[in-house]
């Protein structure tokens, strides 16, 4: 058997270990089949432990982290107080008086019946009486003076010199707006102006500045407001067109225009007015009138776009001839309209101011064509029915009586109103209110007998023809310095307001004494009999 080397042996034996085992496997492979030296033997399992494991080891680190504390709190809440309380509705009999029961109930029935017939007989009387006629119960406060509630204005316009040309109050009677342009001489149609209102039931009023301002680029020579839509506001521009503007839309208030066509007018548009269609009266048009002789009646369609529906056209050859009026200049063939205001009692009669001097009595149902050379989308006719005695001068302000169907004022460049009936061409009575011109008149919407006059001296006059027909009840002082008061409206939703405007850009909002908004017993007969007594 052969002996093999220990591993000891090995290890130390290096080189010259190897070799011996190399002759000896030599050996004993010549010798196969003979004992050798070399033997098998088993050993156990030799192993040598890693060091580099226990230094090293395995290494740890053990962390951790904790959100924010959360807060928390408690809170009670208790419900309010409440008490209860009952009230009677019928008071305690007082102890002096018996029961109904208790009372001499056929006393009372015979009692009546004796007295009833008596009774009826006074009450009858009564009703036929007319010692109370036209009286009203007033429990507001007596108002003894006129004064001055307002006086507004707007700084950029003022700045530009520009004149208040037209006031116009809103349906409900707390919104006043005006127009800012030019009555003077001068072309200002390339004039940038201005059309401002004024709520005065805001709170925190600011007379100087506007509650709307809306900027024109041309100047604005008459204004009304819609009778319905208390927003809604129609405008005459100096340039000839007519616009309608939204007052609650500040940011794009323009409803609709006419645009500059062959129908749009050619001279500046003194007057606008809204006139309910005649098979909707919910519907309304606006109808202008100009001095290039046209009365033009728009209705809105489609967007922003307003379209001539029926026309007038006022040629000098056509004018009635029952009154003698000067000779017209060689080649004048228009008349110029300056101011329209139409009867309360037949909507489609009209009278209109005249450049010439004369008023007109006109008609909505005028079938005559007119003579005109000018082309309109709609056939243009023939208005003038009647011609009255005229001014000394053109007419800037007509306005028809609310309570007497043939009466009417004028006011004109003479410095007078007249007093006209429809019924004859010479006026009625002529007053001399001024040596300047007169730029408006308006009847009272709620006095028969008052109306009030805007003069070229800075005064407006109220007057009383129940009391004086040739001189004022009040005279009331509107600039210091004389300056032209050019317009003036009645409220007729809170009938004590008057809003005037000068040319200084100033709008004053007069409260009336109760004189001028109280109506007198029988003051109705009594306009009835001026104007019976004068047409005679």
């Amino acid at each position: 058997m052969a002996t093999g080397a220990r591993p000891w042996q090995l290890c130390s034996a290096g080189s010259a270990g190897a070799v011996a085992l190399a002759t000896s496997g030599a050996a004993s492979a010549e010798g196969l089949g003979r004992p050798g030296q070399l033997q098998d033997e088993t050993l156990g399992v030799v192993s040598v432990p890693s060091q580099w494991r226990g230094v090293q080891g395995t290494r740890g680190e053990t962390k951790s982290c904790q959100t924010a504390s959360i807060a928390t709190a408690e809170a009670g809440a208790q419900t309010r107080k409440h008490a209860d309380a009952e009230v009677q509705t019928e008071a305690p009999v007082p102890a002096g008086i018996l029961p109904v029961s208790q009372h001499d109930s056929p006393g009372l029935a015979a009692f009546l019946r004796r007295v009833e017939a008596m009774v009826i007989r006074e009450l009858n009387k009564n009703w036929q009486s007319h010692a109370f006629d036209g009286f009203e119960v007033n429990w507001t406060e007596q108002q003894q003076t006129v004064t001055c509630l307002h006086t507004l204005g707007y700084p950029p316009a003022q700045g530009q010199g520009l004149h208040v040309t037209s006031v116009s109050w809103n349906t409900t009677g707390s919104v006043v707006a005006c127009a800012y342009g030019r009555l003077d001489d001068g072309d200002w149609s390339t004039l940038r102006s201005f059309v401002c209102a004024w709520n005065l039931d805001r709170r925190g009023l600011n007379p100087r500045q506007p509650s709307v301002v809306v900027e024109v680029p041309s100047a604005v020579m008459s204004l009304a407001f819609h009778p319905t839509q208390p927003s809604h506001i129609a405008g005459g521009l100096y340039s000839g067109e007519v616009l309608v503007w939204d007052m609650s839309r500040p940011e794009d208030p323009l409803l609709w225009r006419t645009g500059l066509t062959d129908d749009t007018h050619t001279d500046p548009v003194y007057q606008v007015v809204w006139l309910p269609e005649r098979r909707h009266s919910h519907r309304f048009h606006v109808l202008s009138v100009a001095t290039d002789g046209k009365v033009l009646l728009w209705q809105a369609v489609g967007a922003a776009q307003l379209q001539l529906t029926q026309g007038f056209a006022l040629a000098v050859q056509q004018l009635p001839r029952n009154t003698k009026l000067r000779k017209p200049h060689r080649g004048e063939t228009e008349v110029g309209a300056t101011a329209v205001s139409f009867s309360s009692f037949d909507p489609s009669l009209f009278v209109l101011g005249t450049e010439g001097g004369f008023p007109l009595k006109c008609s909505l149902a005028a079938e005559e064509a007119a003579l005109t050379r000018r082309p309109a989308s709609v056939p243009l006719r023939a208005p003038a029915q009647f011609t009255f005695s005229p001014h000394g001068g053109p007419v800037y302000s007509v306005s028809c009586s609310p309570f007497h169907r043939n009466l009417f004022l004028s006011a004109g460049t003479d410095g007078h109103v007249h007093l006209y009936s429809m019924l004859q061409a010479q006026p009625l009575t002529s007053l001399q209110l001024s040596h300047k011109y007169l730029f408006a008149v308006r009847w009272s919407p709620v006095r028969p007998l008052v109306f009030a006059a805007a003069s070229g001296e800075g005064d407006v006059q109220l007057f009383d023809l129940q009391k004086s027909s040739q001189k004022p009840t009040v005279l009331i002082k509107q600039t210091q310095d004389e300056s032209p008061v050019y317009c003036l409206e009645f409220n007729r939703q809170q009938t004590q307001l008057l809003a005037t405007g000068d040319a200084s850009g100033t709008v004053k909002v007069w409260q009336l004494s109760t004189e001028f908004t109280e109506q007198g017993p029988r003051e109705t007969e009594d306009l009835d009999q001026l104007a019976a007594e004068v047409a005679i």
